[in-house]
């Protein structure tokens, strides 16, 4: 079931296209004129600007000479337009049908809001602020996911901290007052499979972060965060069957790829890496944005 928003009385549905908010005109005007106010919103020329300009900066394939058309048409007594019309003509994305249960004409939120305002002014803010309350919602959901799952790798690596000391410090070559390094070089094991750098490189990258303690952990993925948590129990029983580090790093750079492929596929908000408490910043491979 697509997410509402509860405005005026009226339950509107919201729809995710190309990974865009879409919502329902038809639920904002259902029980008044429905379709019929759609369209003669569309019929005005004010309208028909506004859905050019939007286009024009939101769709490369935008059809620009059939939108002159509706332009100079628009205003007079026998021009007519739906939305059907509207999208086939000229190829727009800001305006489509959905079929079946939920079903109706939805519209890009910029510009199902100034369908709004053609409603009224104060349904319009009321749509806003609902709006605007739902997201804050979904990005509380997303950081109490984060929470877990950063929670949860830090228990895992616990795990694999005792594999280490139960089967890599009894044999290490090291001196014993340097043996700490084996906890630290099995550390960047990981951090080089999943993130592609060392600790040490995360923090020449970002010298303000790293001197405020953070570390690229602090700025992982939910995805990223799931899948380090399975390579620090995946390691720890690579461990303790003996396997040589070149071939376990072989090993948990090959299984993070597969797993952030696949996990990236099923939600892809879940890839986009974390800034602080409220914001999201997308993946980049350039640590230097980072900072």
């Amino acid at each position: 079931m697509s997410p509402k928003l509860k405005v005026d009385n009226k339950f509107i549905s919201i729809a995710s296209f190309a990974e865009k908010d879409y919502i329902c005109l038809t639920d904002m005007v259902r029980g008044e004129e429905g379709n019929d106010h759609i369209r003669n919103w569309m019929r005005n020329r004010n309208t028909i600007e506004f859905l050019g300009i939007w286009e024009q900066l939101n769709n490369p394939s935008f059809k620009g000479v059939e939108f002159d058309t509706f332009k100079n048409q628009a205003g007079l007594n026998s021009f007519n337009l739906t939305p059907k019309k509207w999208v086939e003509a000229t190829g727009a994305i800001g305006i489509l049908s959905k079929s079946g249960r939920y079903g109706g004409t939805y519209a890009h939120k910029d510009i199902a809001f100034e369908f709004g305002a053609w409603i009224s002014p104060m349904f319009k803010l009321l749509l806003i602020k609902e709006f605007q309350r739902l997201k804050e919602i979904e990005s509380n959901q997303y950081n109490l996911e984060w929470n877990v799952k950063r929670v949860l790798s830090k228990v895992n690596y616990q795990i694999q901290t005792e594999a280490i000391k139960d089967h890599i410090i009894p044999q290490s070559k090291k001196n014993i007052d340097l043996r700490w390094l084996e906890y630290a070089e099995e550390a960047d094991l990981l951090n080089l499979a999943l993130f592609k750098c060392t600790a040490k490189q995360w923090k020449e990258a970002n010298p303000n972060l790293a001197l405020h303690g953070k570390n690229m952990r602090d700025f992982a993925s939910i995805n990223e965060l799931a899948v380090l948590s399975n390579l620090e129990s995946l390691n720890s029983e690579f461990i303790k069957s003996g396997i040589d580090k070149k071939i376990r790093y072989q090993n948990l750079n090959r299984i993070a790829e597969q797993q952030l492929e696949v996990l990236n596929k099923i939600n892809i908000i879940k890839s986009i890496k974390k800034e602080n408490n409220t914001t999201y910043l997308r993946e980049d491979n350039n640590l230097n944005n980072q900072d």
